[in-house]
């Protein structure tokens, strides 16, 4: 008996080390990688040529979204564009287009990031020349009618031409507001005309 109940306690210390081997194997085990496409970031449907139409609530057209190709993807409700542009149209003011070669809508829509080559033109008025902005990206807001940037900006009206270093653009109170480095060259309206 003796000889037994010395060899309980190793034995029963070799069963926990063991038991907790075990345990720590399963507790650190990575899950296996699946491999039925549901997290690859693949499209599941691609449209090219496509015009995207936003109504308000009275049913009027707000908006025009063209891409010549449109890529979502399933992963994360992304949505890739090639050459985006976005024109708002309005009855009592310019029309406003915001174009570039490439974007990226999120998930809901709601925000349109606007990458390379990136031109927002105002059309003229009766009142006032067309004004045309250059950046190389911008984050549009499009229901709230806002857009902004932290990159360097030109904007040229006529023979006036403005630069400066990001931008806010309201476009419901139709301002451009430059956030810093702003330098401007500005052609007077009385520059052309004769004195009497």
């Amino acid at each position: 008996m003796k000889h037994w109940g010395s060899a309980v306690f190793p034995l029963s210390i070799l069963l926990v080390l063991a038991g907790l081997t075990f345990w720590l194997r399963y507790a650190t085990q990575l899950p296996e990688a699946r491999h039925d496409g549901k997290h690859r970031h693949d499209p599941d449907y691609i449209i090219t040529d496509s015009t995207l139409h936003k109504l308000d609530q009275t049913g009027r057209l707000k908006y025009t979204l063209q891409a010549s190709d449109i890529r979502h993807y399933p992963d994360d409700d992304s949505t890739d564009l090639i050459k985006p542009n976005l024109v708002y149209l309005y009855v009592k003011k310019p029309t406003l287009s915001m174009s570039a070669e490439r974007g990226h809508a999120s998930k809901d829509g709601e925000q349109v990031d606007l990458y390379d080559n990136v031109r927002i033109l105002r059309a003229a008025s009766a009142k006032d020349e067309a004004m045309t902005a250059f950046t190389s990206q911008l984050t549009i807001l499009p229901d709230d009618e806002r857009a902004f940037t932290k990159s360097p900006v030109l904007i040229t009206k006529g023979k006036s031409w403005l630069k400066g270093v990001g931008m806010q653009v309201n476009n419901r109170t139709q301002t451009y507001v430059l956030e810093s480095q702003a330098f401007a060259v500005l052609e007077s309206k009385y520059a052309n005309k004769k004195n009497p």
